[in-house]
């Protein structure tokens, strides 16, 4: 009699008279961030059956820890983007501080809210 199936790629293992999941979670050491916990909550809502199916196969932790990294690298290539098209140099922070605070904070703000609409709650 065989100790082990698979199921949908999902392993099983005999206890008793049942087949139950052998789930294994990854080794995934990477912190999710700010924007893997805002689509996991996005999911969980939206989209449960997706956030099932990534749970079921292990895959949340990674997914969420990817999608965080591309988010905080389309950040900050948005932001440098928006910095050159409207002339915000280290000239501008050394002549006018508070100056170069509100554009970048203006900045900022832009480039999330397109990060957001294209990553996060995609």
């Amino acid at each position: 009699m065989e100790n082990k199936k698979s199921i949908n790629n999902i392993e099983y293992i005999l206890a008793g008279d049942y087949y139950i999941p052998d789930l294994k979670l990854p080794n995934e050491e990477r912190p999710i961030g700010k924007y893997g916990q805002m689509h996991r909550e996005h999911l969980k809502e939206h989209n449960p059956m997706r956030f099932n199916d990534l749970v079921l196969v292990g895959q949340l932790w990674t997914y969420l820890a990817d999608l965080n990294e591309q988010a905080q690298d389309r950040l900050s290539l948005i932001v440098e983007q928006i910095k050159v098209a409207e002339g915000v140099t280290e000239e501008l922070k050394a002549a006018n501080q508070m100056a170069w605070i509100r554009a970048m904070n203006s900045i900022h703000n832009r480039a999330e809210e397109i990060v957001l609409e294209e990553i996060v709650y995609r």
